[in-house]
This record gives structure tokens, C-alpha cells and sequence, in this order.
């Protein structure tokens, strides 16, 4: 067998880390994903984005960067020209990439796939068609059961759209080269609505129950305590969020069936067991907790950091499936597919291959990181096109803008045990996870907290330190002239002479 996998990423957009059922969730309804953990997958309960919104993340999980590396920190901020992600490298060395999903990554996509698939849908998009909103001061997102209950046709979204064609090229594919798919998907994101057989699929009687906003002690991000009263869903009733929750599980339902469709295209072709699967998701979503919908850029509370990320391995690459506890970021993702495609990316990256988790349980990372926000006058890192009132998004929108410093820069550091967040203009937040998982109460003045505070301060000056920038592989002609003589490393100075490349 070729040691040169295929690859498949499979990103849906906005999955909490939660919503899994061999994550012990009652109301999940994920078969696929547990059966693949069950026989040749790994899951990581502890893996963690590196930005709560898309682009950021999007950024970071495919190229390694934090989101202060290179500045891609704004929503509205994609790679540029020349900064190239694991999928440039991987069609560089050979892989025929092809790409069927949004974007919100690239500018480069042409460089960075051989196709670019343009789904044709016969259903509009919850975003496209509002038509399920009560009214223009609606800010739920809840949409509920779409289509038509008695059809038995899939529901044409992109979604199905670009799965479908995903599993047909799979099937068909003749080309000498190693197949990568990337599929980044739109669903589970907000508005809150998915048609049947997975709107019924999720009792509601199992939801677990959402972290109460009234349970909160302490100080508070401002941006939280704006959007509860924007999207004024205070005083809702529990059969509300119960429903809602409920068809966000039934949306994620939907995603694990698209799943389903594509590792049965790959057993069907014969490449399922030559191919490296990765499902993850950029971020996730509050569903209700804290009495938020949706997400925010600058909050960090584990249904927005913590995501699902689920790696099956090339059969010929040694694996132990099942569940695994370690600490794990999303910028590991790129270093785990170079160490697995045998590629040397030659740029410095801050990830860390989880190869070796693969077949064992054990620490990879003592903290992992999440930031967002921005300084007073880089308004061009708010999202503010769209913010008049009565756009859906509006409760988001207009808090970057107007409610200074509710959008500012901020830090997440968390371990095993606690978390600590520090805002650079408001407040930071300390919580501990072992007496209090729901993240309720910020002891950040407590005095009994002030060690392992301290700890979580000292981390996030390293990890600012050694991830804030760096050197560029290629060196300058005048340096490739001036030192060629002295360069000990002959390795170095080919790369230097030929661009990186």
C-alpha cells in the first residue's frame, strides 16, 4: 500500500465540542462519528480553536499560525497571496486537491486547489432565505423544522450539495495522483433549523440542561451582558431553549449523516483505509448557554473554544481508536498532516503533530490558547458591515462598534484544571474547572487563586513570546551573496537560492 494517503477534511461550521454521542451527550446523534472512534478513529474531548469566529480560526487550523502571528485576527481578514496553507503544500507535493464548501480562508484558492466546486442548490440557505424569521426584531436565529414533512427528497442545500458531489468525485476519481477533499461546510451554524428525519431525531427529554445566566457570579465580559439584552431572549421559558438546543443537535445529526455519506464512498471506491480523515469545526456555539446565542469574538467559554476533532489515520499508520484527554489546539492539525504526507513545510509553524497520541493517551500540551478583540482604533477588525438594526446579526455587530471596550483584545489560558482570561481593557476572568466546569463563577480576586493566577499569567507571557512572530525561511538575494561562503548549513542556503520552494 502507498504511504502517500489520500486525505479528507470534513469541517462543518460552528460544532460544538459536546454534541458528540461517544462524548456521553443523551441527545446527540452522531453513528457515524462514534462508530468510526469505535473502530479506527481517535477523538480528542480536549481540543481547543484558536478564535471563536471563522476566519481567524480558519487561518489558524490551516496553517499553524496563531491569529496574532500574522495578524488575522478580523473576520474580514483572509489569507493574502503568499501565505500559503496546508493545502498549497499538499498540491505542491503531489496531491490532487479538490475543494467543494465556503471559503472564508483564502484569497489564493486557486492555488490552493485543482477544482473548485461550485454547488447548484435547489434549496436556498437559512442566511438567504429569512423567510422563517418572525419578524426584523427577531434575533433568536431559531428556525426549527424546515421543507416539507411528507418529501422524502434530500433537501438541496450547498451543504448536500457539495457532500454529494465530495462522494461522487471519491467514487470516481482515476487520477495518479493521492486525492485530497476539503469540505468545509456551513451547517451546524445559526439560524437554528434542519429538516427531517434529524429534526425528529434528537428527544428532547435527553437535551442536557443549558448553564443558566442567572447561575453568573463575579465580573463579566461587557460584550456578554450586551448581547443578552440585544437579542432579547431574557425571560424565555426552558421548552424554548430546550427546543432550540434541540434542533442545533438535530442540525448537528444532519452533519454526521453527510459524514456517513462520504466514508461510504470511500469504502465503496476502495480508498477508505488509504485515507486520513479529519473532522473538526472551526469554533462552536452557545446554543443557550449563559442565555447567548450564536457566538462572539472575544468570549471564550468552552461551548465556543472546545470543538470536536476526530482523526482516523491511514490504516499502514498505527492507531488505538477511541477517546483521547489530552490538550490539543487546532494549529496541530497542518503539523499532523505534513508529518503524515511526509511533506517539510518551509516556513516556521507554531503546531505539534498528534501522530504520536494515535496510539496512546498522554500530554501534548500543558495550556492551550484562544484570543480575539482588538485595540480602540482598529475598526477595521470589527465586523461592521450590516449592523443597522433588524439584521440578523445585528446584536454582534453593533456591540463592536458602539460599546467600547466590549470588542477589546483578550487571551484564553486554559489547563486541565482552570482557566484564565486576560482582557487588556477590561476585568480578567479566573475559573476553576474541577469545582466549577460551567465556568460561573470569575474568582480572578480571590486570594486563594492568586498562584495558580499567576501561573496562568507567566504561560500566556510565554506563549506570547514565542509565538509573535517569525523569520521567514527565504533569505534575502543580497544575504544569499553576502554569506554564501559562511553558511555551514549547505541545506539552508538551497532553500534560500531557490525560493523556499
Amino acid at each position: 500500500m502507498s504511504k502517500r494517503p489520500h486525505f479528507v477534511f470534513f469541517v462543518p461550521d460552528q460544532f460544538r465540542g459536546d454534541a458528540l454521542g461517544h462524548r456521553d451527550n443523551p441527545a446527540a446523534r452522531t453513528p457515524h462519528l462514534d462508530a468510526l472512534v469505535n473502530t479506527g478513529a481517535v477523538s480528542f474531548d480536549a481540543a481547543f480553536c484558536q478564535n471563536p469566529v471563522c476566519t481567524p480560526s480558519r487561518c489558524s487550523f490551516s496553517t499553524g499560525w496563531y491569529p496574532h502571528t500574522r495578524g488575522h485576527r478580523s473576520i474580514n481578514y483572509l489569507l493574502q497571496p503568499g501565505e500559503d496553507c496546508m493545502l498549497h503544500y499538499l498540491r505542491r507535493a503531489g496531491w490532487h486537491v479538490w475543494w467543494g464548501g465556503k471559503n472564508d480562508l483564502t484569497l489564493d484558492v486557486d492555488g490552493a486547489c485543482d477544482v473548485r466546486y461550485r454547488a447548484q442548490p435547489t434549496r436556498t440557505g437559512l442566511h438567504g432565505d429569512l423567510s422563517w424569521r418572525s419578524s426584523g426584531e427577531d434575533y433568536s436565529f431559531y428556525a426549527g423544522r424546515l421543507g416539507d414533512q411528507s418529501s422524502s427528497e434530500v433537501y438541496l442545500d450547498e451543504d448536500w450539495c457539495n457532500v454529494l458531489e465530495a462522494a461522487r468525485v471519491i467514487r470516481e476519481y482515476d487520477g495518479d495522483k493521492p486525492l485530497c477533499v476539503f469540505l468545509p461546510l456551513s451547517y451546524p451554524h445559526p439560524p437554528y433549523g434542519v429538516e427531517e428525519p434529524y429534526y425528529s431525531q434528537v428527544d428532547r427529554e435527553e437535551v442536557p440542561p443549558r448553564i443558566h445566566e442567572e447561575e453568573l457570579r463575579g465580573e463579566r465580559p461587557r460584550l456578554a451582558s450586551i448581547l443578552r439584552e440585544r437579542h432579547g431572549l431574557t425571560g424565555r421559558d426552558e421548552t424554548f431553549w430546550c427546543e432550540l438546543r434541540g434542533t442545533y443537535y438535530g442540525m448537528c445529526s444532519r452533519v454526521d449523516a453527510q459524514l456517513g455519506c462520504v466514508v461510504e464512498a470511500l469504502k465503496e471506491s476502495d480508498r477508505f483505509d488509504g485515507t486520513a480523515l479529519f473532522f473538526f469545526s472551526d469554533h462552536g456555539d452557545y446554543t443557550g448557554d449563559y442565555g447567548l446565542v450564536e457566538k462572539a469574538q472575544n468570549l471564550f467559554e468552552d461551548c465556543l473554544t472546545n470543538v470536536p476533532l476526530v482523526i482516523k489515520p491511514p490504516r499502514h499508520q498505527e492507531c488505538r481508536p477511541g477517546r483521547r484527554s489530552a490538550l490539543v489546539e487546532l494549529v496541530d492539525i497542518p503539523a499532523t498532516v505534513y508529518d503524515l504526507a511526509g511533506i517539510r513545510p518551509q516556513y516556521t509553524h507554531f503546531g505539534r503533530a498528534l501522530t504520536g497520541l494515535f496510539t496512546r493517551d498522554g500530554e501534548h500540551r500543558p495550556a492551550v490558547f484562544c484570543e480575539g478583540g482588538r485595540m480602540r482604533d482598529e475598526l477595521h477588525c470589527a465586523e461592521g458591515e450590516g449592523n443597522a438594526r433588524g439584521n440578523l446579526y445585528w446584536p454582534r455587530l453593533s456591540a463592536q462598534v458602539e460599546c467600547w471596550p466590549a470588542h477589546g483584545k483578550a487571551i484564553m489560558c486554559r489547563t486541565k484544571d482552570c482557566k484564565y482570561v486576560y482582557r487588556l481593557f477590561e476585568a480578567d476572568e479566573f475559573y476553576d474547572l474541577k469545582l466549577d466546569p460551567g465556568e460561573t463563577c470569575n474568582r480572578i480576586h480571590e486570594d486563594a487563586c492568586q498562584g495558580k493566577i499567576q501561573a496562568c499569567r507567566d504561560a500566556v507571557l510565554r506563549f506570547i513570546s514565542e509565538t509573535s512572530d517569525f523569520v521567514p525561511v527565504v533569505l534575502d538575494p543580497r544575504d544569499v551573496r553576502s554569506k554564501a561562503d559562511a553558511l555551514p548549513n549547505a541545506e539552508l542556503l538551497s532553500l534560500a537560492r531557490t525560493g523556499g520552494r
